[in-house]
């Protein structure tokens, strides 16, 4: 009796102890996890950032036409709003990730009890809110033990007030618009633009399930690399049989989706990559002197790298891609030339300077280099900085073919890039400053400096319409007007002439007989335009460039500026001739239309500037002129491309197969520079005007002869393409009207037979049969 009596004492002594534990067991985790709410085992978000997670956010450049062009991030990271998710995507995250999350209240005690049985081996536990809390809120980095257990507790608490604060919808927004999967594709929208070149609406089922497999691990399974590849598609495939499982595939399409590849169409976002960079990096510029200018109404400065804003541009995206096409088709032709021309040229690239100013040049490329500038700020010695550019180390090269992975010198590899020739493109609407297509250079990887807006050269011949354009406004001239074809001086002391100045035709042409103003631009002859200057004075000239927008502050007045001495941007240009398709009203070329901030309050709003310049009549009137360029002149090969692809080997094997025959009014004029330095063309049709430039970075770096130095080899080929892809594109209104023609016109513009005859080809110069023979 007593023995039982004892035993049942005992028992019952090991039932209170057992329920002892257990309390304080429990107490002790509810203690652990109420010190955890208060932020004793570590800092706690508040109320405030739960409603509002602190997120780096992208700024986003935007085409006139909604695609987006690039972005500013520290974090590339662009937010999207669940109705942006396919149904498919969330179906297949909810379905690998977490089962029950739309019945859990943040942790999901089934799967939690799961996991410690099975010790993980049958799943984790990790409800989406738990991982998404994990994201916002705690350091998952912390080594140790007892560190983890403590961030897997305050991973507890924050899902469970995550849950109280938002819907299941946002939870899943959240934590896919928060996600790394690699790349700098941070976010669901990041992340289907860098792997498959779309936005997140327009996933297939495959490549939601891609994604979703990689937020278990996004190293291991990475769909790009090829050692992950198979770990990718078999995990892509358990989240399609999860997907099954859950009753949102039949098995049938599961099992044809189980058969398709991977299918990426992988395209990083980087600063230097994708469409438009030149233009990207000007707009980053205007970005940085707005936000110093516009402080935040609480005075702080608002960031390109992690609020989120949204620049509206004014790019034509198509119209950009055209560009960039033109650009690449032709520049890779043309330097496959150049490179044979350079073959047995010993001071290959330079051409006529001697070993002391190429070495000057090489050593001015080293001191304008990032690596020189940046070792300078670390303190070290010019010596040392110097012996560092001739010693070999590995690097990767621009090349039309891909890039190159060699063994140079950093010197040796500053001539390298000195070889290729580079373009400034830019094309604008005349009526209303939109820029709509801006190529800088050939690859902004390699080639930083920036040739539409930065970079200045000279002009050659496209700076005639301008001489003519005021002698046609002050002293009304007319296209039909003659003037003789003989040498012509302007005496010294005249329009800031030193010595006698006697300019020659270009190329040695013929002199005699008389020639109207529209044959003389036409064929570039330099003795009348020199006549016409000597009427008007450069002080005119340079009062109305100035009028049209060219910066003439390093343009002295001289005589010779009429044959095209100044050096001018693209961006002036383009912005100059465009008031001449505006009936004489100068507008100013603009590239942001608004930037607006995360929630859509716009910021920012352009306001149009413009001034009217000339009478319409004399900006009709010099339209008529450059169309003479386009009809007869050097411009001709726009519309009759076949004719001159009958000319030598040499000139074939460069522009043949560019077959534009555009047959509308176009407006434009070639240009050519001292030793085939520069090439240019300057094109218009009534609603948009278009420049394109082309040389070396030096201007001892050039073709040795007229043939391909010339604008109408160097740079109208790039705009021919662009403009016929235009054309082809049914999309885009891009006039093929004639210019409109003012009521008030006096001044005389039909004139008679023998231009006429010229305009139908049988009367041009000699010279000028062939070839373009343009300075």
């Amino acid at each position: 009796m007593g023995e039982n009596t004892s035993s049942k004492t005992s028992f019952k002594k090991y039932i209170l102890g057992f329920w002892i534990l257990f309390l304080f067991g429990v107490l002790g985790i509810a203690l652990i996890f109420l010190l955890a709410s208060w932020g004793a085992l570590g800092t706690m978000p508040t109320f405030e950032e739960l409603e509002n997670p602190e997120t780096n956010l992208a700024t986003e450049v935007i085409s006139i036409d909604g695609e987006t062009l690039g972005k500013y991030f520290k974090e590339n990271r662009t937010p999207i709003n669940y109705g942006d998710l396919p149904d498919h995507l969330v179906n297949a995250l909810v379905s690998t990730e977490d089962e029950r999350f739309y019945s859990h209240s943040g942790i999901d005690a089934r799967g939690t009890l799961r996991a410690a049985i099975y010790l993980g081996s049958k799943g984790g536990a990790s409800t989406i809110t738990q991982q998404l809390s994990k994201l916002l809120f705690t350091d998952p980095n912390k080594s140790g033990t007892f560190n983890r257990i403590i961030q897997k507790v305050k991973e507890w608490v924050i899902a469970v007030r995550l849950e109280e604060q938002y819907a299941k919808n946002e939870i899943i927004t959240m934590y896919l618009n928060k996600f790394d999967f690699l790349y700098q594709a941070v976010g669901i929208r990041s992340a289907s633009r860098i792997y498959f070149s779309k936005e997140p609406i327009e996933l297939t089922i495959e490549e939601s399930a891609t994604l979703v497999a990689m937020l278990k691990n996004p190293i291991l399974y990475n769909p790009v690399k090829d050692q992950f590849k198979k770990n990718s598609i078999e995990r892509r495939n358990q989240v399609l049989k999860q997907m099954e499982k859950n009753g949102f595939l039949t098995t049938i399409v599961k099992d044809s989706l189980q058969k398709l590849p991977l299918g990426t169409y992988f395209s990083p976002e980087q600063h230097d990559d994708g469409m438009a960079t030149y233009f990207r990096a000007y707009v980053q510029e205007f970005m940085k002197d707005w936000i110093d200018d516009n402080p935040k109404p609480d005075g702080s400065s608002y960031s390109m790298y992690r609020d989120g804003l949204k620049i509206y541009t004014t790019l034509d995206f198509k119209m950009q891609g055209y560009a960039e096409t033109a650009v690449e088709k032709h520049l890779k032709n043309l330097q496959k030339e150049f490179d044979a021309q350079n073959k047995e040229n010993k001071t290959a690239p330079f051409r006529s300077i001697s070993p002391s100013e190429i070495e000057s040049i090489l050593n001015k490329g080293i001191k304008n280099s990032d690596r020189y500038k940046t070792m300078r700020r670390k303190g070290i010695d010019k010596d040392s900085i110097m012996a560092t550019f001739n010693r070999k180390r590995e690097m990767r090269l621009f090349s039309w073919e891909g890039p190159i992975d060699t063994l140079m010198t950093p010197k040796d590899s500053i001539r390298y890039y000195k070889s290729f020739l580079n373009t400034g493109m830019m094309s604008m609407t005349p009526q209303t400053g939109e820029i709509k297509a801006w190529v800088g250079g050939v690859n902004y990887k390699f080639f930083k400096y920036e040739h539409v807006k930065q970079a200045k050269r000279q002009v050659g011949s496209t700076f005639k319409p301008f001489v003519y354009a005021t002698a046609i406004d002050q002293l009304h001239l007319s296209p039909c007007d003659e003037f003789p074809n003989t040498p012509f001086t302007i005496p010294k002391g005249r329009h800031g002439v030193t010595e006698d100045w006697t300019p020659d035709n270009s190329g040695g042409g013929e002199y005699g007989g008389m020639k109207t103003l529209k044959q003389a631009l036409a064929e570039s002859i330099n003795t009348i335009t020199a006549r016409v200057i000597n009427k008007t004075g450069p002080e005119s000239v340079i009062n109305l460039i100035d009028k049209l927008g060219v910066d003439t502050s390093n343009i002295l007045p001289v005589a010779a500026i009429a044959l095209g001495t100044p050096d001018i941007s693209v961006y002036d240009m383009v912005s100059a001739y465009s008031t001449f398709a505006n009936k004489g009203v100068h507008v100013k070329p603009y590239a942001i239309q608004r930037i607006e901030d995360k929630n859509e309050t716009i910021l920012y709003q352009h306001q149009p500037q413009s001034s009217d310049v000339l009478s319409e009549e004399s900006a009709f009137v010099t339209i008529k002129l450059l169309e003479g360029v386009t009809r007869f002149g050097s411009g001709r090969r726009l519309r009759t491309n076949s004719d001159y692809a009958k000319g030598t080997e040499l000139y074939k094997r460069a522009v043949t197969g560019y077959p534009y025959a555009l047959e509308n009014d176009i407006a434009g004029k070639t240009g050519t520079t001292q030793n085939q330095s520069d090439g240019w063309f300057i094109g218009m049709v009534p609603n948009l005007a278009t420049g394109v430039w082309v040389g070396g970075e030096d201007r001892s770096v050039r073709f040795p002869t007229i043939t391909y130095g010339q604008g109408a080899t160097l740079a109208l080929p790039i705009w021919g393409m662009y403009m016929t892809d235009i054309y082809n594109d049914g999309t885009l209104d891009i006039s093929r009207d004639e210019f409109e023609r003012p009521d008030n016109l006096n001044i005389q513009i039909d004139c008679d037979e023998d231009t006429d005859e010229l305009e139908n080809g049988e009367g041009e110069n000699k010279e000028t049969t062939e070839f373009e023979i343009d300075f």
